[in-house]
């Protein structure tokens, strides 16, 4: 699987996001980390094509992203709808 490298940076920006979760996320990782949702492994904060998605299950290729209030604004919306097309693109499913 080909992807975009990920800057140094970057991984550590998503290794700190992994310890400061929404109430959202931790609810939604509670769950998906104990393989309730149809027996699959999730990760959380993973990085990838330069982004750093919510949640990824790579055996399947399915991104979850959660979503708060501040997605519903314009600009962040279109750059969420880019991020989700870019990703599409390199065969993700992603689910909002």
């Amino acid at each position: 699987m080909t992807h975009t490298p990920l800057p140094p940076r970057h991984r550590a920006n998503a290794k700190s996001m992994r310890r400061v979760m929404t109430d959202a996320e931790l609810k939604l990782w509670n769950e998906l980390r104990a393989h309730r949702l149809m027996g699959l492994g999730f990760r959380r904060q993973f990085p990838i094509a330069g982004y750093i998605v919510d949640f990824a299950c790579p055996e399947k290729r399915l991104l979850v992203e959660v979503d708060g209030s501040q997605h519903g604004d314009g600009g962040v919306a279109e750059a969420d709808a880019l991020r989700t097309r870019r990703l599409e693109e390199d065969g993700w499913t992603v689910l909002r």
